[in-house]
């Protein structure tokens, strides 16, 4: 993946779509910009502070080696940060999920909050990690409302 310029407080996410053998894909998020490098590969790049949910599939001659999806939150320039295969420089990890049984459940829950009318990346980062941890522990997690959207957007608003 081609370096950021140090001038860029953007977070570059490298996908690659070999049919049968790799995906990466992203599931919800904002870009800010989309650079086509060929056929099978493009980096998306976000803003600070966006959210997006990154999801990886890869096989060999056997089957499924890698199933996984992360959400995450993209971070502003001196900000800690996580590292992650293919997200440069990396971002908080709000959700990370492994194995497709549990993979299919998120991006159920994803499908939930669209139904609702909602943008998934608006959601609380909270509610992202409370589904990771639920998921994770083999628990279902409370149905994001429309309710506590709301209280979401009162609470941002209050921080800003």
């Amino acid at each position: 993946m081609p370096r950021a310029h140090p001038a860029d407080n953007l977070t570059h996410v490298e996908l690659t779509h070999v049919d049968k053998r790799i995906e990466n894909w992203i599931r919800f998020g904002r870009e800010a910009h989309e650079q086509v490098l060929d056929r099978r590969h493009r980096i998306f790049s976000y803003r600070p502070g966006s959210l997006f949910a990154f999801v990886r599939w890869a096989a060999n001659d056997f089957g499924t080696i890698v199933s996984r999806i992360d959400i995450v939150r993209a971070t502003a320039p001196g900000e800690a940060y996580q590292t992650l295969p293919f997200v440069r420089p990396g971002g908080e990890i709000l959700l990370k999920i492994e194995g497709w049984p549990k993979v299919e459940q998120v991006l159920r829950h994803i499908d939930a909050v669209e139904a609702l009318g909602i943008d998934a990346c608006d959601v609380a980062p909270d509610h992202w990690r409370h589904v990771g941890n639920r998921i994770g522990a083999g628990h279902e997690p409370r149905t994001y409302t429309l309710e506590r959207h709301a209280a979401w957007l009162k609470r941002r608003e209050i921080a800003l």
